[in-house]
């Protein structure tokens, strides 16, 4: 009997930073909507597996047990700490039927925030990567010039303008607004009637003819480090 396999994408949220106490000891927050998470080293684990990547849970617990290692004995088995992270918002799930159903399901609601727009979060990343051990050539590229696609730069042009979400910059490619640098520019472009709200225009696009181009244009800018996601 054939059963069909429901997909399942998982991804990070926010960005990291590291603060420091009154004794000079350092330690790592998750940064959300400028506010500060503390996680324990589990958690950071597992936020960082999970950083500019969309992983199913097999891909997760492999990358997971790459690092599990290096870190103290776990006090909660992997999926309670990423039931746990998600309660926390610190990371995004989605589902669907297909791959890109499931991509849908969990980028729609999230905010893009371009990396390039902020130095200190780009220098903040920069650092993460070579904690991390990734090369410091390799991390140097974080500040190269990318060269992204035409649908990639009306994504980043109009991120730059408001905070909106994957499903918010598929309403205004659908209606052609390019200026949304005001409330009211943005309102005009994402509200045609009386019952659109933040949340309902997630499923308001799912037939939208833009929806799959926009989407993968999110998706591959936070593949290449461009974006960060961020909630309201």
């Amino acid at each position: 009997m054939h059963t069909e396999r429901t997909s399942i994408f998982y991804t990070a949220v926010g960005h990291f930073c590291r603060k420091t106490d009154a004794n000079g000891r350092t330690y790592p927050v998750i940064l959300v909507n400028q506010e500060e998470h503390m996680v324990d080293m589990q958690e950071m684990a597992v936020w960082t597996v999970l950083n500019w990547r969309f992983l199913h849970l097999e891909q997760i617990e492999m990358k997971y047990g790459q690092l599990a290692g290096e870190l103290p004995p776990a006090r909660r088995t992997l999926e309670t700490c990423l039931n746990r992270l998600e309660m926390r918002g610190l990371i995004a799930r989605g589902v669907g039927d297909t791959d890109f159903e499931a991509l849908y399901d969990l980028l729609g609601g999230l905010y893009v925030v371009p990396l390039s727009e902020s130095l200190p979060l780009r220098l903040a990343t920069f650092w993460k990567l070579l904690l991390d051990g990734v090369p410091f050539a390799k991390a140097r590229q974080l500040f190269q010039k990318d060269r992204p696609s035409a649908r990639e730069v009306q994504v980043l042009a109009l991120s730059r303008q408001a905070l909106l979400s994957t499903a918010e910059l598929i309403k205004c490619a659908e209606v052609g607004a390019t200026d949304v640098s005001t409330d009211e520019k943005l309102m005009k472009a994402l509200i045609d009637n009386d019952y659109t709200t933040s949340d309902s225009i997630v499923f308001e696009m799912l037939e939208a003819e833009q929806r799959t181009p926009i989407t993968m244009a999110v998706a591959s800018l936070y593949l290449r480090k461009q974006i960060i996601f961020e909630r309201e």
